[in-house]
């Protein structure tokens, strides 16, 4: 086995991994990037970007049916050609694959692939090499929960339904989250029977109920069935001698589901099985690597943790780890951790068809210690959407009546994920609901909209 001695090791070259890597090494430090698969990570990969370029299509065929005899005609030989959709999607993630390896090497950073285990508190092995580092940075993402049901084997992951050359008749996403959600809403407009198995009665537990209800009746008129408060208990391959697969997924309430398709959509959690993290006097519990507020492991001073594999307490998005990279590197650069990460208020979002989209409180929990003026509504009916051809809209945002400050911001409808933004940089810099008010957007655009919100 051959020993490398590297100053910086990086594990997992999603966007977090790679801002730590690309910055030490141009500071003159001795670099090694570890990546179980492809290089580039999840989110260029498998994840945010080639996601959003099936929610586009998603969103391309919503709005023309919506719109027929408003303003279009012949929307009914508008479809998506899942075959031509994959291939466009390839132009996003393979660029990546072929260059990013590439460029790490290029800048000087020594690339190891396969599957990374810790031997002691500053060292790992990868396959036939052991790399002893000063400092170690996981980076590992987060990885498809245990379903933990019989024939769980059969179950398609968000990776693979990225993949697909085409989609069978009827599709079952287990879990009612983004993945489920987002991918449901691209495979309905493809025609397919959807179906959504959620053990919650919600989907997309953390978005604002009231809004949930709206989006939920929206999906249903789009072909989107739910059976919620039901979990699965066992998936079967019924497929016989056919060249087609079929299962049939069996459920603890109700009758059994047919599917050609089962998809996992039901979390995920963080990546650091297999890492023998006890190895190295890692901490480490079931959200991730116990780390301080700096991203340091509570129990192994040469390693830090950043993105969803970290246990922070914080959205695993990707901004927030871009966020938690940024500061591992100054504290690097600067010892002494002095520095802390500046999140704001951070927003996130379902890519569903409309969108939706929070930052900051919930009702609920904004109610338990504040003076809370909700202010909320229906949006359905205004000018705004109904010129879009109409869909689901609505909006609740919650200001605190000591201050008027806004402490939460609710969205859903056309722009929502543009639109959550303002309220994001408005909650970060302390603006009151009549600061933004009183701000005169271009108009007509979704954001000249939060004045009438306020």
């Amino acid at each position: 086995m051959s020993e490398h001695q590297i100053d910086i090791v990086v594990l997992g070259s999603g966007p977090a991994g790679s801002t730590v890597a690309t910055k030490l090494v141009k500071r003159g430090y001795s670099v090694a990037m570890i990546e179980t698969r492809e290089f580039g990570g999840t989110c260029a990969l498998r994840g945010c970007n080639p996601k959003k370029v099936y929610v586009n299509a998603a969103e391309i065929i919503d709005r023309a049916r919506r719109s027929e005899g408003k303003l279009i005609v012949g929307s009914d030989g508008v479809k998506i050609d899942w075959a031509k959709l994959l291939q466009f999607k390839r132009e996003f993630t393979q660029p990546v694959v072929e260059k990013t390896e590439k460029s790490y090497r290029s800048s000087g950073i020594q690339t190891f692939q396969g599957t990374p285990s810790f031997d002691s508190p500053t060292s790992i092995v990868v396959g036939s090499e052991r790399i002893v580092g000063k400092k170690f940075i996981i980076a590992t993402g987060a990885t498809p929960a245990p379903v933990g049901i019989p024939g769980a084997e059969h179950i398609t992951t968000s990776d693979d339904f990225l993949e697909l050359s085409n989609l069978p008749e009827r599709v079952v996403f287990i879990g009612g989250g983004y993945i489920s959600m987002e991918f449901a809403h691209v495979a309905a407009r493809c025609g397919t029977h959807v179906t959504i198995v959620d053990r919650n009665e919600r989907v997309l537990s953390g978005f604002d109920p009231d809004l949930i209800d709206l989006l939920t009746q929206y999906s249903e008129k789009r072909g989107i069935h739910f059976r919620l408060g039901v979990s699965p208990t066992s998936i079967v391959d019924a497929s016989g001698n056919g060249s087609d697969h079929r299962y049939r997924i069996e459920m603890d309430k109700g009758p059994a589901l047919d599917a050609g398709l089962v998809v996992h959509g039901a979390g995920r959690v963080p990546n650091v099985q297999g890492l023998e993290l006890s190895r190295a006097a890692i901490s480490f519990s079931d959200q991730g690597v116990s780390v301080n507020d700096a991203f340091r492991s509570v129990s192994n001073e040469n390693v830090y943790a950043i993105g969803d594999c970290a246990a922070t307490g914080k959205p695993r998005l990707t901004p927030t780890a871009n966020e938690e990279a940024r500061i591992v590197v100054k504290n690097l650069l600067e010892p002494g951790e002095a520095h802390r990460a500046d999140y704001g208020a951070i927003p996130k979002v379902a890519f569903t068809t409309p969108s939706i989209a929070a930052v900051g409180m919930s009702e609920e929990d904004a109610r338990k210690s504040h003076d809370v003026d909700v202010r909320a509504d229906d949006m359905s009916s205004w000018g705004s959407v109904r010129k879009t051809g109409g869909t689901a809209a609505g909006y609740k945002i919650l200001v605190d009546r000591d201050n008027d400050r806004v402490l939460g911001a609710h969205l859903l409808g056309p722009s929502a994920e543009e639109t959550i933004n303002l309220f994001a940089l408005a909650m970060k810099f302390g603006l009151t609901a009549t600061d933004i008010k009183s701000t005169l957007f271009a108009f007509p655009t979704s954001a000249s909209d939060v004045r009438s919100m306020l």
